[in-house]
């Protein structure tokens, strides 16, 4: 960095203080050759996660298009912070090494999370997302879910 004024590459800081939730730095320099004061400010960068879509083509993660899916599932259901829900699944890529993703990839780990929450707006957004194109498609999700559903309420120890 450089000051602003002179071009002189020797600086000090003189404060720094955390803003916006703590995901930012302010500070404020100063110039040691000519006493010139400026602020700086100082954020993560996060890396652009890729989203591979089912025919090849790959585009720039748009958490707005997932929160909309899954406001869309979820209407007239219970009250659900779809927000809360892609920041945890975009934190979880962001966690990864890998920063390309299959549409398909993110569309199982929606459906992870609303599974969790609640079971039909998981099988409303399943319905969008794998593409139903008939009732026996349609019936063999609900199956599956069935059958997980089964398999949760086995492995509950009952209470005493």
């Amino acid at each position: 960095m450089k000051c602003p004024a002179c071009g002189n590459p020797d600086l000090k800081v003189i404060d720094s203080r955390p803003i916006e939730e703590g995901n930012s730095i302010r500070r404020r320099r100063e110039c040691l050759q000519c006493a010139k004061r400026f602020t700086t400010f100082e954020m993560i960068e996060q890396a652009q996660i890729i989203v591979i879509k089912k025919d090849g083509n790959k585009e720039p993660f748009d958490r707005n298009k997932l929160v909309t899916g899954i406001l869309k599932s979820t209407r007239k259901r219970r009250s659900v912070d779809a927000e809360a829900i892609v920041d945890e699944i975009e934190a979880e890529l962001q966690n990864t090494l890998h920063l390309e993703v299959t549409s398909v990839e993110l569309g199982d780990r929606v459906l992870e999370k609303l599974r969790d929450i609640d079971e039909i707006s998981y099988v409303r957004f399943a319905s969008v997302y794998r593409e139903f194109t008939d009732v026996d498609s349609f019936m063999d999700e609900l199956k599956k879910l069935k059958k997980k559903h089964a398999k949760s309420k086995k492995t509950e120890t009952p209470e005493n």
